[in-house]
C-alpha cells in the first residue's frame, strides 16, 4: 500500500492571488447578453406575453419564449429513475421546458429572455415585457398537496404524487413491533434551505454552425453529466456539445444538474448567431436555483423491556417543488435506505417515502443528499427513546451498537457495511468531550441563569455510491517538460482534488506532487465518470488514478527493459526510478516518459467500480441558551469520525469543519420559508435568510478514528458530507436538551432566538408542543 504524507494544498495560491477564472470572468468576442423574465405568481395561465416593447428598445435583439423553445424542437429536461416505487410502478415525471408555456408553477419560473448588446439593456427591457395570468389556486406544502380537492400541478402527475417508495422488510417490522414492550414515536421536520455557493450561477452559450458544434461555458459539478443532461434538452447527442468549466465557486449539489435556462441560452446563440452571455444576480439564486430538504418525517422505535431496539419504521414526506429534478428522486429513495439502521444493530426495518409535487422551486441535491436526513430522523428518535425510558442517550446507543465481531454487518435494505468500530467512536468522543463532567459544567450556567445542553449523534453514511456512470475513468498523460497531466469529469470546487489527486498519483510515480496537474472539464476531452457528489471523487476517482499509475510503472518494465537491453525480469521499480537489480543502473520514470512519448500515458476505463464506502462518527455538541432573549450559543463540539485511511490530513480536517457548520447554521437560522396563501418566497435575500459564519461553532475539535476499507485500494471512506450528516441531529438534541429543563418537549428547526424565546415562553404558559410540526398523513 503506498503511504502518502501530509502535503498543503496546490490550488491554495491561485486562489488566493485571484488568478481563478470562475463561469463569469469568459467572456468571448462579440457575445449578447440575456436576462430572464421570470413568474412572480406561483401558479397562473399565461394568457399572453406581450414583448413588443421589449423589442423596440435600441440594443434589443431578440425576446425568446416557451414558442421559441417549441417551434425549436427542444425536449423536456430528463429526471433520473433509480428507483422503482411501490409495486414496481415507475415515477411520475411532470415536462419542464427551458421556457414554460402556457402555465407556470413557481415565482421565479423562467418565462422569457431577452437578449441584448448589454447585461443592463437586456434586464430593463425585461420589464418592458407585459404578461397577463389567469390566477390559479397555489400549494405550497407537501401535506397540503396530497389532500383531497388540492390543486393539481400537471395533468401527468394525478395527485401530486411523482412516486411512493418503500423498502426493507415491512413484515419483519410490523412482527418486532408487535412483541414490543414499548413504542417511540418522534414527528419532526427537514427546512427547506436555499443552497447559495458563493458564486451565481453564469453560463454563455455559443453555437458553431460549420461543426454543428454547442458549447456552454458554465458552472458544474462534472461536465459528463452536465453534457448528457443539457444534450438531452437539446436533443442533440452529446458529442455535439462542449461544456467549459474552470474554477466554480462551490457547489454543495446545486450545481450538479443542468438547469433550464442553459437551453434557451443555447438556442438564443444558435439562432442569432452570436454567443450569448448570463450572469445571475443573488435575487436569482433565491428563486431560480435548486433548493434542498422540506421534509417532514415520523420515525417509530420498538423497544423490548431492556431497552433494547427491537425494530424501526420511518415515514418521509418529501416536497419536491413543482418539477421533478434530476437528482430529485435519488436523494429520496436510495440515500434514504442506504444506511437505514444507522449504526445499530437492529434487522427489522421499514421505510416509506412520499415525493410531492408543491408550487415552490424544485428541489434536489443537498450537502449529503438525503442522509442528513435519514441521520436526522434516526438520531433524534435515538435521542427521544432514551429520554423516555430514562437511560443516559450515550449508555442507550452503546447497547445497541453493531458490535465490531459482526463486520461486515448487512441490514434490511440490503446494504451491507463492510467494517467499523461503532463503539471505539463512541467511546473517544465521550472522553474527548468530557461526558462524565456534564453536569457541573450544567450547574455552573445555570448560575448564570443559562440553559445548557448537551447533544450526542452517532451517525453513518453511504458515501462513494454507484452514481450514474458506467466506470470512473482517469486520464494519466506525460508532458515533454516531465510534468504529468490528470483528466477526469469530477470537477473541482473547493474540495482540493487537485492536490489529493496529485498526492496520489506522484506517490506511486515517486515524483513531486507538484509536477501533476489535474484537468476537469476540456472541451474536446469526453471523459466518463460521475461528478463531485457523494463524497465519492476520491474514493472513485481517487482509487482508478492510483490504479492507472500502478499500471502505468507496470508498463514501464518493459520500456526499462529496451532502454537497459536487458531482459524485464531484471527490472525493478522503486522510488520514481527503473533500475537492473543488483546494479547502479537507472532511469527514472520522467526520462523514460520523455525517451518513449506516449508509451506512458494512459487511458485507464471500463474498469469495476469501487463499491459504496460507510464512513461514521461520533458528535458531542454543547449549547447554552439565554431563557430572557432566547439567544443560543454552540460553546463546545466534539467530532470523532471514521473516514478510513486519511490522504491529506489539512483537506479532510476543513472538510469537517466546514460540512459542522453547514449543518449547524441550518439548524440554528436558515430555512426558506415560503407564505402559504400567496406562495410567495419570504426568506428571499440575506436580510431574512441567515449564513452560518466562521464562529458559529465554538471550540471545534475534529479527530479521526480511522478504521481503513478493505474494498478500495486507498483504505478511504469519504469525508465531504460527514460534518453536516452528524452536525444537524447532535446540535438539534443539544437545544432540546437545553429546552426540556424550561419544560419544552419538543421543538422544530430552525431554533432562531425567536422561536426559542417563544417556546420557552409557551412552555410556562402549559404548552410544552407549541413548536411540533403537525403529524403525517396516513399512510
Amino acid at each position: 500500500m503506498t503511504t502518502f504524507g501530509h502535503k498543503g494544498r496546490l490550488e491554495d495560491e491561485r486562489m488566493l492571488k485571484g488568478a481563478g477564472r470562475y463561469a463569469s470572468d469568459w467572456n468571448l468576442p462579440g457575445q449578447l447578453y440575456g436576462h430572464f423574465l421570470r413568474s412572480d405568481r406561483p401558479h397562473a395561465d399565461i394568457v399572453s406575453i406581450d414583448a413588443s416593447a421589449a423589442l423596440a428598445m435600441k440594443g434589443v435583439v431578440a425576446v425568446l419564449t416557451g414558442e421559441d423553445v417549441a417551434a425549436a424542437g427542444q425536449k423536456p429536461m430528463p429526471a433520473a429513475a433509480p428507483m422503482k416505487g411501490r409495486g414496481g410502478a415507475d415515477q411520475l415525471v411532470p415536462p419542464r421546458y427551458s421556457l414554460t408555456r402556457e402555465r407556470v408553477r413557481y415565482v421565479g419560473e423562467p418565462i422569457a429572455m431577452v437578449v441584448a448588446e448589454s447585461a443592463a439593456l437586456a434586464q430593463d427591457a425585461a420589464e418592458a415585457i407585459a404578461v397577463e395570468y389567469r390566477e390559479l389556486p397555489a400549494v405550497i406544502t407537501a401535506a397540503a398537496s396530497l389532500a383531497p380537492g388540492a390543486p393539481q400541478l400537471h395533468q401527468s402527475v394525478p395527485g401530486n404524487l411523482v412516486l411512493d417508495f418503500v423498502g426493507g422488510d415491512a413484515a419483519a417490522t410490523e412482527a418486532a413491533f408487535a412483541r414490543a414492550a414499548k413504542v417511540v414515536r418522534l414527528t419532526a421536520c427537514h427546512t427547506r434551505v436555499v443552497g447559495n455557493p458563493m458564486e451565481p450561477r453564469a453560463a454563455i452559450g455559443a453555437y458553431n454552425p460549420a461543426a454543428d458544434l454547442y458549447h456552454l461555458y458554465a458552472t458544474t459539478q462534472g461536465a459528463g453529466p452536465m453534457r448528457l443532461q443539457v444534450g438531452a434538452m437539446l436533443d442533440v447527442p452529446p458529442e455535439k456539445l462542449r461544456i467549459v468549466a474552470e474554477e466554480v465557486g462551490g457547489g454543495f449539489g446545486v450545481r450538479f444538474n443542468a438547469y433550464p435556462e442553459y437551453g434557451a441560452l443555447l438556442l438564443a446563440a444558435k439562432r442569432l448567431g452570436r454567443p450569448v452571455k448570463w450572469v445571475s444576480s443573488r435575487s436569482e439564486v433565491f428563486v431560480a436555483d435548486e433548493q434542498a430538504r422540506d421534509i417532514v418525517h415520523c420515525g417509530e422505535m420498538a423497544l423490548d423491556a431492556s431497552g433494547r431496539m427491537l425494530g424501526m419504521r420511518f415515514q418521509y414526506l418529501s416536497n419536491a417543488g413543482a418539477y421533478l429534478a434530476f437528482t430529485g428522486s435519488f436523494i429520496n429513495t436510495v440515500n434514504l435506505v442506504n444506511v437505514a439502521s444507522g449504526v445499530y444493530d437492529v434487522a427489522p426495518v421499514h421505510v416509506q417515502m412520499k415525493l410531492v409535487l408543491t408550487n415552490t422551486v424544485p428541489t434536489a441535491a443537498y450537502r449529503g443528499a438525503g442522509r442528513p436526513v435519514a441521520s436526522y430522523a434516526m438520531e433524534r428518535l435515538v435521542d427521544q427513546a432514551a429520554h423516555e425510558i430514562g437511560m443516559d442517550p450515550a449508555q442507550f446507543r452503546r447497547r445497541n451498537l453493531v458490535p465490531k465481531s459482526k463486520f461486515p454487518y448487512r441490514i434490511a435494505t440490503g446494504f451491507e457495511y463492510d467494517c467499523g468500530d461503532f463503539e471505539g467512536v463512541l467511546d473517544q468522543a465521550m472522553r474527548q468531550a468530557d461526558w462524565n463532567g456534564f453536569e457541573a459544567r450544567r450547574t455552573e450556567s445555570a448560575r448564570r441563569g443559562c440553559l445548557r445542553g448537551r447533544g450526542i449523534a452517532t451517525y453513518i453514511e453511504a458515501s462513494a455510491s454507484g452514481g450514474f456512470a458506467p466506470f470512473d475513468q482517469a486520464h494519466i498523460s506525460w508532458q515533454p517538460d516531465g510534468t504529468v497531466t490528470l483528466r477526469t469529469a469530477s470537477h473541482n470546487h473547493g474540495q482540493g482534488h487537485e492536490t489529493t489527486l496529485a498526492q496520489i498519483v506522484s506517490g506511486v510515480f515517486g515524483i513531486p506532487m507538484e509536477k501533476v496537474r489535474l484537468r476537469t472539464s476540456e472541451p474536446d476531452f469526453f471523459m466518463v465518470s460521475n461528478p463531485t457528489g457523494g463524497s465519492r471523487t476520491l474514493v472513485g476517482i481517487g482509487s482508478a488514478m492510483h490504479g492507472a499509475a500502478h499500471e502505468i510503472v507496470q508498463n514501464g518494465i518493459a520500456l526499462a527493459a529496451e532502454f537497459f537491453e536487458s531482459a524485464a525480469a531484471d527490472i525493478e521499480f522503486a522510488s520514481g526510478d527503473y533500475r537492473i537489480k543488483g546494479t547502479d543502473r537507472s532511469v527514472s520514470i520522467a526520462a523514460l516518459a520523455q525517451r518513449y512519448p506516449g508509451k506512458l500515458d494512459l487511458d485507464y476505463r471500463d474498469r469495476p467500480k469501487v463499491p459504496s464506502t460507510y464512513p461514521n462518527g461520533c458528535h458531542v455538541a454543547e449549547v447554552e441558551i439565554e431563557p430572557a432573549t432566547g439567544e443560543i450559543e454552540i460553546v463546545s463540539y466534539v467530532a470523532v469520525d471514521d473516514a478510513g485511511n486519511v490522504i491529506n490530513h489539512q483537506i479532510v480536517e476543513g472538510q469537517m469543519q466546514g460540512g459542522i457548520t453547514q449543518g449547524a447554521g441550518h439548524v440554528l437560522g436558515e430555512q426558506a420559508l415560503y407564505d402559504a396563501e400567496t406562495g410567495q418566497l419570504l426568506t428571499g435575500s440575506f436580510m431574512d435568510y441567515p449564513m452560518p459564519r466562521a464562529v458559529l461553532v465554538n471550540n471545534l475539535r475534529v479527530l479521526d478514528h480511522p478504521v481503513p476499507t478493505k474494498t478500495n485500494p486507498l483504505g478511504a471512506k469519504g469525508v465531504g458530507e460527514a460534518g453536516v450528516t452528524g452536525s444537524m441531529p447532535c446540535v438539534m438534541n443539544a437545544v432540546l436538551d437545553a429546552l426540556r429543563q424550561a419544560g419544552v418537549t419538543h421543538f422544530d428547526m430552525p431554533a432562531t432566538p425567536q422561536r426559542l424565546w417563544a417556546a420557552i415562553r409557551a412552555a410556562k404558559e402549559g404548552r410544552p408542543r407549541a413548536f411540533a410540526v403537525a403529524d403525517l398523513p396516513p399512510a
